[in-house]
Parts: structure tokens; sequence; C-alpha cells
């Protein structure tokens, strides 16, 4: 039941892709995803070349002018690897600022029957970001010793760690919209198990270069639509598309 949720709202969220106010976003949240990666890319890249210097002294060979070459590239090419990671916190960036918009649209096209949203105010939201992201950096960089201890599941310790993340963000975004934060809480903990499964769904593109950088709107997307077929179930605690 809870994968056949999942998938009707992501593909609901693919069949908008064409509406002019989807597709605006989504390549707003390209561009700016793109942007951000590049700016760190750029940013450590020139760090590295700072470190380093032109010339370097090494035993034997002694003065050498190719380190911080070779140091660059091998700098460009470890972000390409470690853009799997920026990502996830790239991620939650991105959703916390299109969220209401990605929203806006998939409610304007899907339940036109809603009443208006009452919107976050930027400030909390903006805490929210912060907070979130902070806890994903915090939570990965205690995961990184798992990764090293059993490298063959680093990739499925990585998807679940992360999914339960995202979709614990993601859901609360799109529910606070519609029924205020403590009931967007209670709706959460009710519906844990779908929404960690929705993340992890999302958090696998998220590590696959070029793809990821469409998942964030399109989990916006799709965790919009998971939310009002929760509360649309009976089994939700008898919400009917609630009003904030």
């Amino acid at each position: 039941m809870a994968i056949t949720l999942i998938l009707r709202a992501f593909w609901l969220a693919v069949g908008q892709v064409a509406d002019p106010r989807f597709r605006r976003v989504l390549m707003i949240g390209v561009g700016l995803a793109l942007v951000l990666l590049v700016g760190v890319s750029a940013g450590f890249v020139w760090f590295i070349d700072w470190l380093t210097g032109e010339d370097n002294w090494l035993p034997i060979l002694g003065e050498v002018t190719w380190l911080d070459d070779l140091f660059s590239w091998g700098a460009a090419f470890l972000l390409m690897f470690l853009s799997i990671f920026l990502m996830i916190p790239v991620a939650s960036a991105i959703t916390s600022m299109f969220l209401d918009n990605v929203a806006d649209a998939v409610e304007a096209e899907h339940y036109p029957h809603l009443p208006p949203a009452s919107h976050v105010p930027f400030g909390d939201a903006l805490r929210d970001t912060v907070n979130f992201m902070g806890v994903l950096i915090g939570v990965n960089i205690l995961a990184l010793a798992l990764y090293v201890f059993f490298a063959p599941l680093a990739p499925l310790i990585f998807w679940t760690v992360n999914g339960f993340l995202l979709g614990r963000e993601y859901f609360t975004l799109a529910a606070i919209r519609r029924v205020g934060r403590a009931q967007a809480k209670r709706l959460r903990r009710r519906h844990m198990v779908t929404i960690w499964a929705a993340g992890v769904l999302m958090a696998i593109p998220l590590s696959v270069p070029v793809l990821n950088l469409i998942i964030p709107i399109m989990g916006a997307a799709t965790f919009t639509h998971l939310f009002h077929q929760l509360v649309s179930d009976p089994h939700a605690g008898g919400l009917q598309h609630p009003q904030r």
C-alpha cells in the first residue's frame, strides 16, 4: 500500500513537468543547484591551488612546478565524487526555498477545490533550513565511520540514513502549509514508514550525477502529493484535506 502511494505521487509529479509554472520552478532549481555546486567546486579548487602554490620541492625530484596542477585536477575529480554528498544539503536548501511555489502549482492542477494554503514565514523557513542542513551534515559526518567499516554496504547506509532525514524534512514542509507544525509532526510520526520509504526513493537518484539536479523539485512535488493522499486516507486520523 505504501509503495503504491509513493509511486502514484511520483508519477503525478512527473506528469506535471510540462506545466509552465512547474517547469519554471524546475529550471530555477536546476540552475541554482548548478551555481551552488560550481561555486563550491571552484572555491575548493582555488583553495587547493593556493595551498600548494606554483613551485614545490620534493625529495630526490627537487623543485617541481606541476604539483599544483596535479592537486587542482585531483580536487576537481574528487568534487565530482563528493557532489553526490553535497547534493543532499543542496536539495534541502532548494526545497525549502521553492516548496511553496511547487506545492502551489501541484495543488492548482490536482487539488483546485482547496482554499489557499498558509505559507510558512520566511524567517521560520530559513531557521528550519539552517537547522536541517546542520543535522544533515552532522549525521553524514558521523556516518563516515560506518561507510569505512562497512564499505560494501556504504550505498545502502547512505540511502537509508539520508532517506529518513530527507523524507522527514520534505513531508514536514509540505504538511505545515495545510495543517500547521504540530499536526504535521503527528502525521509524520503516524506515517513514518511510508515517509521514510519515499525519502529513500528520493535519496537514490540524488546520488546519480546530472539526474540529482532535478530531484529536489521533483521531490517537493512528490511529497505534496503524498501528503494529500495520506490525509485523504481514513486511517490518517479523519483528516480531509485540512486547511491550516
